[in-house]
């Protein structure tokens, strides 16, 4: 039986991971959990899995949580910060889900490998911050790095066994996000709620917001550099409007294997937790074979997404370029979901930190997270100025 690790409970990841497990439950036992700050979802997913220990981050939130088992008599222990999370992930479970969103989830990776327990990486910044070392880590670990976004579990699943010396390219598909039928005048003045619906996906609003600017691809072909070991110029990225592709493998032959499936996470999730068997998704969700459909593609503007660019950009150039690209865009976007920023500010205060930014070619773990914390305080500052 799997004994699973869930970090990032609260998160859209996180509670369609518990819809996985609660369908499962002689496969999947729930061994602890970690929130950021959302003590009521906690209470809740205790109430319903009631493990001896979880991790919530926020120290205030914690304590709170704590005086509110005292006066249910739960007896959870509760721990807190990052020490509490690799705690958490040292002394529960045999399997890790990595759904945490931001940096934040780069050590609880590293610790989760370093220990010998597989991994489900739904958290893009581990690889995106983080790719050479994790890596590096990974090759020398005897756990499993298994990816869950639905575009790379796609390339995954159309990797042939000695795909190195065959394969021609990957391509990574794209819906567009929210804006993708806004003009170029209707963008500069496009608020938040309008960001926020995705026409194809349910998800959290920070990879919402990403998926519009297209970040959220561009942080997937970096990804998709570290997973695989594939150089960038054989990664692709095009738009496809019905997401009923999630990306595709060409072979030299001209050969190309797609990915098709519906747009229910549950699917790579619970694929990532099953690897290498497949189990019937319950309720299950699946194409209409017998009603029409089409299969579009388009190629991408980078003029209409310069973030793209920026992000191919900055793993192209390796070092920390992308660990701080990654750093000001969660606060770029943090920014713009409290209004203190709109929408077109976004991509030139990221041009202005990245043009700011000295980075390490050799870099150590520490240097990396000191990389975080100064691009963030950078990024603070020019929205200032």
């Amino acid at each position: 039986m799997k004994e699973i690790v869930l970090l990032g409970a609260s998160g859209s990841i996180g509670i369609q991971t518990l819809q996985v497990i609660r369908t499962n439950k002689e496969e999947f036992k729930l061994s602890g959990f970690a929130v950021h700050t959302n003590i009521t979802m906690a209470l809740k997913i205790l109430k319903e899995f009631p493990v001896e220990i979880i991790c919530v981050y926020d120290k205030d939130a914690a304590n709170k949580l704590r005086l509110e088992l005292q006066k249910n008599n739960m007896k959870t222990a509760i721990l807190d910060g990052m020490d509490g999370m690799l705690t958490l992930i040292r002394e529960v479970g045999n399997f890790v889900v990595n759904a945490l969103v931001g940096s934040i989830g780069v050590l609880p990776t590293i610790e989760a490998l370093t220990v010998g327990k597989n991994v489900a990486l739904a958290n893009k910044e581990s690889l995106v911050s983080a790719g050479e070392i994790v890596m590096d880590i990974a090759k020398k670990s005897t756990a499993r790095l298994i990816p869950v976004d639905s575009e790379h579990s796609a390339i995954f699943q159309c990797l042939e066994a000695d795909y190195q010396k065959e394969l021609s390219k990957i391509i990574i598909t794209a819906s567009g996000g929210s804006l993708r039928e806004y003009t170029t005048e209707q963008i500069k003045i496009v608020g938040v709620a309008e960001v926020l619906k995705h026409p194809n996906w349910n998800m959290g609003q920070k990879i919402t917001v990403d998926c519009a600017t297209m970040m959220n691809k561009g942080f997937e072909v970096i990804e998709a550099k570290w997973l695989f070991d594939i150089p960038y110029e054989k990664i692709d990225v095009v738009l496809h409007r019905q997401s009923r592709v999630h990306s595709m493998a060409e072979y030299v032959d001209g050969s190309v294997l797609a990915h098709l499936g519906v747009t229910d996470m549950r699917i790579p999730i619970q694929y990532a937790l099953t690897y290498p068997q497949r189990k019937a998704l319950e309720p299950s969700t699946k194409f209409d074979w017998a009603t029409a459909f089409s299969l579009d593609f388009e190629p991408i503007s980078y003029e209409r997404y310069p973030i793209l660019k920026l992000a191919r950009e900055a793993g192209v150039a390796e070092g920390t370029y992308a660990a701080a690209l990654n750093a000001a865009n969660e606060v770029a976007v943090s920014a713009f979901l409290a209004e203190r920023i709109h929408f077109n500010e976004i991509a030139p205060l990221l041009e202005r930190v990245l043009d700011n930014h000295t980075s390490y070619k050799n870099y150590t773990l520490e240097q990396l997270l000191a990389v975080d914390r100064q691009t963030r305080i950078l990024t603070e500052k020019l929205m200032r100025d």
